[in-house]
C-alpha cells in the first residue's frame, strides 16, 4: 500500500489505517483474543502500517491486545493512543491535566510494550485544563522521546490553532464522512493552512454506508448505535437513499460501496488517511482495496451532485454525548 504523509509532520502511514476500537469496544462483545490478532496480523500483510487505539477502549484492553499483537513490528508500524478521560472512562468526564497526560502515557507505554508513542492524541477538549497546558506536557513528553507526535481528536478550530503554536500538531482526527461534512467548513481549510494532518474516524458512518444496515437490522444493548438518533429505524429508512446513490456510483466503478466512500474520501486531499474498523478480514480485504480506486473528475462531480440532493437525517449523537464532544 502506498504511503501518505500527516501534515507537514513528516509522520508517514499508510493511505488507510486500521481503526482499532471495535475490536475491544462499543460494538458488541470483544473479540477473542487469537481472533483478534490474526485480524491485526492480516492488516500488517496488507500493507496497513498505522493501527489507532486509546486508553478508553475497553477501557485499557485495547491497548494491551495492540501491545501484544503488534510487538513483533513494531519498527515497521505507526501506533497512535489517546488520552483525557477520568480513569480512562468516558462516564467519568474528562480529564487532560498535566499529571494524568503523564500517568496515562506512562501506563499505555507498558500496555504497548513500546518505549514511545508515535502520535498521542487529546481525546475530547476538557475546558477545565487551558489547551496551551495539554500542548506543553506533549511538548515536554516529546522532548524525552515518549511521544513523538501530537494531534487532538473532535477540537474546534481556535483549539486546534492555540495548541499548534505551543506545539506544533501532526494530525486531527474527528469524524469525517459522506454523511458527516462539518469538517468542509472550517477544519479542513485550517488544517491546510497550518500543515496539519487529518484522520478521519467513521468513514463508513459507522458501517451505515456499506449497505449492509438498513430499516430492519437490530442492534445488541451493547452495540453503541442503538442509542444514536442517526441509527433509529425511522432515520435509517430515510437515510437508504444515500446507499443506494452510493450503490449506484460503486457498480458503475466495480467497486462496493465502502470503497467508494473511503477512495472519496481519499480523493479530498493528500494528506486524509481514514481508519475504518472491522473485526472482520473480507471487510479488512475490502477496505484497504479502496487505495486502489482512483475517482476521475467527473466522479467526484458526480458524486458532490448526488450528496447535495440528499438530506441526511437524525443527529450522529444524542444529547448528552453531543455536550461531551464538546467541539
Amino acid at each position: 500500500m502506498q504511503q501518505r504523509t500527516l501534515g507537514k509532520s513528516g509522520l508517514q502511514v499508510s493511505t488507510i489505517g486500521l481503526g482499532c476500537m471495535g475490536l475491544s469496544f462499543a460494538y458488541g462483545p470483544a473479540m477473542e483474543q487469537s481472533a483478534a490478532i490474526k485480524l491485526l496480523h492480516g492488516a500488517i500483510e496488507r500493507g496497513v502500517t498505522f493501527f489507532d487505539s486509546a486508553e478508553a477502549y475497553g477501557p485499557f484492553t485495547n491497548e494491551t491486545l495492540l501491545g501484544e499483537a503488534l510487538a513483533p513490528f513494531r519498527d515497521r508500524i505507526v501506533i497512535a493512543t489517546k488520552f483525557g478521560f477520568k480513569n480512562g472512562e468516558p462516564p467519568q468526564g474528562l480529564d487532560s491535566r498535566p499529571q494524568t497526560i503523564r500517568a496515562v502515557a506512562e501506563a499505555s507505554l507498558k500496555r504497548l510494550k513500546t518505549d514511545r508513542i508515535d502520535l498521542f492524541y487529546q481525546h475530547r477538549m476538557d475546558p477545565n485544563v487551558p489547551v496551551e497546558d495539554v500542548a506543553g506536557t506533549i511538548k515536554d513528553l516529546i522532548a524525552e522521546g515518549k511521544v513523538k507526535h501530537f494531534g487532538m481528536s473532535e477540537a474546534g478550530a481556535d483549539a486546534i490553532r492555540r495548541a499548534h503554536a505551543v506545539q506544533p500538531l501532526a494530525a486531527l482526527q474527528s469524524e469525517y464522512s459522506m454523511w458527516w461534512r462539518e469538517p468542509e467548513k472550517e477544519i479542513l481549510p485550517l488544517l491546510e493552512e497550518l500543515g496539519i494532518g487529518f484522520v478521519p474516524f467513521s468513514p463508513l458512518g459507522r458501517g451505515f454506508l456499506t449497505g449492509a444496515i438498513d430499516a430492519s437490522t437490530t442492534f445488541a444493548d451493547d452495540d453503541f448505535r442503538k442509542g444514536l438518533p442517526r441509527f433509529s429505524e425511522e432515520n435509517r429508512k430515510a437515510n437508504a437513499q444515500l446507499v443506494d446513490v452510493l450503490g449506484t456510483i460503486a457498480d458503475g466503478k466495480g467497486a462496493t460501496r465502502a470503497q467508494i466512500a473511503i477512495a472519496w474520501l481519499l480523493a479530498q486531499k493528500p494528506w486524509i488517511v481514514p481508519i475504518p474498523g472491522t473485526t472482520k478480514l473480507n471487510r479488512l480485504e475490502e477496505n484497504v482495496g479502496a487505495a486502489d480506486i482512483q475517482l476521475a473528475t467527473t466522479d467526484l462531480q458526480a458524486i458532490e451532485s448526488a450528496l447535495k440532493a440528499i438530506e441526511v437525517m437524525g443527529d450522529r449523537y444524542p444529547a448528552h454525548l453531543r455536550k461531551a464532544v464538546n467541539r
